[in-house]
């Protein structure tokens, strides 16, 4: 959904109720976390946030608190639905001069903290729904390497336009899916930077 000004919360509320009982927009559900369907474009983006279990669990933290969001023009609503499959979020997007509305639904979560392991994994993926400019998948993952000690935030997405209008801007979706990559690690880097007080909930 397209909008002149910023939709309100019960603007918001209704979309996600009238989302949610609907159908994910593609059929390969769940294949980020595997390997990448054909017929989708790809966007991959990885980035280091430190070393350590005191970044690994800040890191989930902040991951838990949408915090991959923060980038400026783009948000999710509510910002405090947990983080479990089946939730269904809004993506409000400000681009062009417009405000965009995108639903989602979250496909599965990550957790493998196996201290047997040499590495830890924690993350979600969340998928279109009918009222999304594309059709796709995105993961958010945060991996802690015990061999090495590094702490990595990586996000994946395969996608392909669904409405008219981004079928026919499709080159600028694609421009702005990795714009969000890179910004939205740049998010998780400073949210690893503040203190840990000024990113707590609430």
């Amino acid at each position: 959904m397209i909008f002149l000004r910023k939709p309100s919360a019960e603007t918001v509320r209704k979309f996600l109720d009238d989302q949610a009982r609907l159908d994910f927009t593609y059929s390969p559900v769940g294949a980020t976390a595997g390997a990448a369907p054909p017929g989708y474009r790809l966007n991959h983006t990885r980035e280091r946030l430190g070393t350590g279990r005191a970044t690994f669990e800040r890191a989930r933290a902040a991951l838990d608190r949408w915090d991959q969001f923060r980038i400026g023009w783009a948000e999710v609503q509510p910002v405090d639905q947990p983080i479990q499959p089946g939730a269904v979020v809004a993506i409000v997007a400000h681009r062009l001069g417009l405000w965009w509305l995108n639903a989602c639904r979250v496909v599965y979560v990550v957790d493998e903290d196996d201290p047997e392991a040499p590495t830890a994994r924690v993350g979600f993926a969340y998928g279109t729904l009918p009222d999304h400019v594309g059709a796709g998948e995105e993961r958010f993952l945060i991996e802690w390497d015990r061999e090495t000690d590094e702490v990595w935030y990586d996000v994946a997405a395969f996608s392909q336009p669904h409405l008219l209008l981004t079928r026919l801007g499709y080159p600028y979706m694609r421009r702005a899916q990795r714009r969000f990559g890179l910004e939205s690690a740049a998010a998780m880097v400073r949210a690893m930077a503040e203190p840990e007080a000024a990113t707590a909930p609430g």
